[in-house]
């Protein structure tokens, strides 16, 4: 059982298409496929960039696809939702029982409301999850309706994670348009999802750094 074929799954998809049809009716940001898509992706490169095992990579993607397909029961424990949601459609694909918990323990930890990492998988979800941050996940609107995560997520011009295996490094850096949104407006919303992922980068024995606008934060 591979990434490519949850990708293609009907079910997932089917999931992740409902999901983000609910946070879109509660005026949340793009959660749709193609943001698992990119999640599990980023995933991948943070593990190949620390050099883990293919298996261990297989499993990150496998997870980053399907974290959020809770969203189709409710956004509120979606990552719980989902972790039992994923448990289901992975045993009917035949992964193995140990896979299958590592991949629904890393789902059901991924949301920072009551989550964190707890192993390698769980952490590289939680930092390529949580660095998804881009104006194109903004919904079609007037900017006049745009709430704070709307503003906070437009203002982002430019966002890139790189990863050094020589440093043990995790860096993501962002330039932030601050006639859109000021710094003080950025880190009320994201400074607990970044402190998640210094905690996730100690699972890789890395550490996380954020820059914004050239200065260092974290």
């Amino acid at each position: 059982m591979t990434y490519k074929e949850i990708r293609k799954n009907e079910e997932v998809r089917a999931y992740l298409k409902k999901g983000n049809e609910n946070l879109g009716v509660l005026g949340y940001t793009d959660h749709s496929e193609v943001h698992c898509v990119l999640v599990a992706e980023r995933a991948a490169y943070i593990l190949k960039k620390l050099d883990y095992t293919e298996h261990d990579i297989e499993l990150a993607k496998i997870a980053g696809m399907m974290h959020d397909i809770g969203n189709a029961i409710n956004r509120k424990q979606h990552a719980e939702y989902g972790a039992l949601l994923a448990g289901e459609i992975l045993k009917k694909m035949d992964m193995s029982l140990e896979d299958r918990i590592t991949v629904m323990s890393a789902i059901g930890h991924h949301d920072e409301s009551a989550g964190g990492a707890t192993d390698v998988i769980s952490a590289a979800l939680i930092i390529a999850d949580k660095t998804d941050v881009r104006r194109n996940r903004v919904r079609d609107k007037e900017p006049a309706a745009f709430d704070i995560h709307d503003r906070v997520n437009y203002a982002v011009t430019e966002a890139k994670l790189k990863v050094n295996k020589e440093k043990m490094s995790i860096a993501l850096n962002l330039q932030i348009d601050e006639n859109i949104c000021t710094m003080f407006e950025y880190f009320d919303i994201f400074l607990g999802r970044m402190m998640m992922c210094r905690g996730a980068a100690e699972i890789l024995g890395a550490r996380f750094k954020l820059t914004a606008n050239g200065s260092k934060v974290l």
